[in-house]
Parts: C-alpha cells; sequence; structure tokens
C-alpha cells in the first residue's frame, strides 16, 4: 500500500466540503434499508463458533458493488490470480477463515466487498508477510501510514502484522475514502493505492465529480488503473468458481470463525492460550505473527490477537484457588482392580472414581487423563462450556 494518510484537518475540511448526501452514499444502495422496509431489532445470539465455506462464499457475493462481470476483467489478471479459487477452497490453510473475517469485517461497516479482495493482491492473505520495500502484513501497510491509522508499532511488537490490528486501520480507512469518494469502490480503491489527493487531483483535472465520475479515465498511473482491475477479475473468478459444482463441494465445510479479542492478563504465551481453550496453538501463532515466537507481547497501549470463537471468551475453568488453598501435586491414574478381585470388584472401583480438582487444570487436560473428550467429562457432571472449575471440585469420571 503507497497512499499517504489524510490528516485530520484535511478530514474535517472534506467532511464539511462534501454534498449532505455524500455519508450516506457511502453506503451501498442495496444495504441501505427505507423506513418501509428497515428490519426488525434482533435478538442478541451466541456468536457462531464456525463458518460453512458456502455461506462465506454467498455473504461475499452478496456485497459486491459490481457483481457482473465486464472487461475491466482481463485475462491477465485473471491468469495471475487464477490460484486464489483453489486456495479458498483448499482444506488445511488459514486463507478462507481469514477472508471470512476480513468479508463480515467489511460488511458490517456497509462497505462492498470487493475491499475484502485487497490482502490478495498486497499478501496473498499471509498476515506474517514482509516486503523487502518495507510494508508488511496482511495489508502491506508501510510503517508511516500504519502509524498514522493508529496501528502501534513498538520494540517487539508490530502491529501491521496482526490481522485484527490491520484489518481495523484498513476497514476505517477504507470506510473514509469510500465517504469521501461518494461511495464509489474503484474511486476508493484508487486513493487507497495512490492517495486521495492525487485522486481529488485528477479528477479536478478531468473536470469530474466523485458523484458521477468515470474511473478509468482519469488521468493516473497505470499500476492504479490494474490495482482496480486486479481486484475486479478476482471478484469475477470467486463468482465464476461458484458455477462448478466440485468447487461447491469443496467449500461445503466449516471453518473456525476468527474474533479480535484484547490479550488476555495473566497469560504470556499463546501455547498457554491454547491448552486452556482447547485449540490449536500452531494455527494461533499462524494468525497472530506480530506475537513473536508465540509470546504475548505488553507494550503499554491495547493491542489485539485474533483467535477462533471458541477461544473467545474469558480462559474458563481457570478461576483464581480460594483463599488458603496452595494446590498439590494431581493425583495419579487410578490403577486398574487386580483380575483376582473379580469383575464385580472391577466394576466398583470405577464406579467410584472421582477426580479432584486442582489449580491449573483445564477440562482437557483431565479428561485426557481419563482416556475421556472434554464433552463426556462436562455432560456425566451436568457442567456446559461456560462452567467454572475450582481448585477442590470433585468430578465424576464414570457414568452412571
Amino acid at each position: 500500500m503507497t497512499a499517504g494518510p489524510m490528516t485530520r484537518l484535511a478530514a474535517a475540511l472534506l467532511a464539511v466540503a462534501l454534498p449532505a448526501t455524500a455519508a450516506f452514499a457511502a453506503d451501498p444502495p442495496a444495504q441501505r434499508p427505507s423506513a418501509e422496509t428497515a428490519p426488525a431489532p434482533q435478538v442478541a445470539s451466541t456468536p457462531a463458533v464456525t463458518r460453512n465455506g458456502q455461506e462465506v462464499y454467498r455473504r461475499f457475493l452478496d456485497g459486491l458493488a459490481e457483481p457482473e462481470c465486464s472487461d475491466a476483467a482481463t485475462d491477465r489478471w485473471r491468469t495471475h490470480f487464477g490460484h486464489v479459487p483453489r486456495q479458498l477452497a483448499a482444506r488445511g490453510t488459514d486463507v478462507l477463515p481469514l477472508f471470512a473475517y476480513v468479508v463480515e469485517e467489511v460488511r458490517a461497516h456497509h462497505l462492498p466487498t470487493e475491499y475484502a479482495l485487497i490482502p490478495f493482491v498486497e499478501s496473498g492473505y499471509r498476515p506474517g508477510a514482509r516486503s523487502a520495500s518495507g510494508p508488511a502484513g496482511l495489508w502491506q501497510f508501510i510503517a508511516v501510514t500504519a502509524r498514522n491509522h493508529d496501528i502501534p508499532i513498538r520494540p517487539g511488537y508490530d502491529g501491521r502484522l496482526s490481522p485484527a490490528d490491520s484489518t481495523g486501520a484498513a476497514v476505517r480507512y477504507l470506510r473514509t475514502l469510500h465517504g469521501m469518494f461518494a461511495g464509489d469502490w474503484r474511486l476508493a480503491v484508487m486513493a487507497y493505492n495512490a492517495g486521495e489527493y492525487r485522486v481529488f487531483g485528477a479528477l479536478k483535472r478531468a473536470g469530474q465529480e466523485a458523484r458521477n465520475a468515470t474511473p478509468e479515465t482519469l488521468a493516473m498511473p497505470q499500476l492504479t488503473h490494474a490495482y482496480v482491475r486486479k481486484l475486479h477479475a478476482l471478484s469475477c473468478l470467486i463468482k465464476e468458481a461458484g458455477e462448478r459444482e466440485s468447487w461447491m463441494a469443496a467449500m461445503d465445510r466449516e471453518v473456525p470463525a476468527l474474533t479480535a479479542i484484547a490479550v488476555p492478563d495473566g497469560i504470556g504465551d499463546l501455547d498457554t492460550l491454547a491448552d486452556r481453550h482447547v485449540t490449536d496453538a500452531d494455527r494461533l501463532k499462524r494468525l497472530n505473527p506480530a506475537h513473536a515466537n508465540g509470546r504475548l507481547a505488553r507494550i503499554g497501549q491495547p493491542v489485539s490477537l485474533l483467535v477462533p470463537q471458541a477461544a473467545a471468551a474469558p480462559p474458563v475453568f481457570m478461576a483464581e484457588a480460594p483463599p488458603g488453598f496452595e494446590g498439590e501435586d494431581p493425583a495419579p491414574p487410578v490403577p486398574a482392580p487386580a483380575a483376582e478381585e473379580g469383575v464385580g470388584a472391577a466394576l466398583q472401583a470405577a464406579a467410584q472414581r472421582v477426580h479432584t480438582v486442582m489449580r491449573g487444570e483445564s477440562p482437557w487436560t483431565i479428561a485426557r487423563r481419563y482416556g475421556l473428550s472434554v464433552q463426556e467429562l462436562l455432560t456425566r457432571n451436568a457442567l456446559d462450556a461456560g462452567s467454572v472449575l475450582r481448585p477442590g471440585m470433585q468430578l465424576r469420571i464414570d457414568e452412571r
């Protein structure tokens, strides 16, 4: 990304200069409900733990500002980005979960989902991507632009490598540009690439206004015009991939729903966080390269983590020990009864197995110790995922 930041003074002047309709135009027309069609308030629901790939695809298509493919989707860029549908359909990668996260962030701000394609162009949807020329992260911010958009960069923490921090900043900036240029996603993307002042200058020289401009005719660098064509080619490739049954079948799978959280207190590294939430530590590290070597950075200001929704709640089962409880080493596994005691004695011993919770134990560590699944352990003790295990509690290990 090469665009220079907009100063607060310039922003204020532009806000005054924009027509009264500009702010309303920032929302795609299809997403502006009228008074007659405005949806009724919805009751808050528990966030989904996973998202289906086909649902992500539909959410992307429904948010496009330019759903019809045109000549702008040149063969050159179709060939260049031909791998993207395969990346989305491939199992075992973070591309689809990250794409789903960005699509939802873009749609939450009533922006066209063409903007969710920018990380494909900038970084190939790799949170830890670095360019030899300086830009870094999913959105390839340069350091000065990152700082001007409130992305923290400190010794030991580069917020450009945080998908949560950088996506938040990118979406805020794109929303500003979208409003500046009367809701024309092409002009906003040109400004994102080359700077808003260059686009305003090109409009002025062409005698055009943002509300009825023809972006392809503006005197702008060819790289900037190509930026628009790249995003349009990408949207067409993804749209057309949905016409193939094999691709849609590959997309019909659940992937983790990602969400941003503040770095939790009392946890020093991603391995510990993963253990407490029974989630994949390797995935947490891939999603959060800003936290180098898996160590959670503390820089004196809020920083974020991108985690699966299942790990977004405060760590459960890890409540403080009651006063005076010092804890003790976990008890060894209960030995199996000797053969000569007979089947009846074995059943009786099994029925009496109870585990006393020690400080630092989680349902996962306890369940693993006894060869159970976490859900089996919870069910046998009338607990759920929101329950808190406290030191000294006794858990039934076997079914009644």
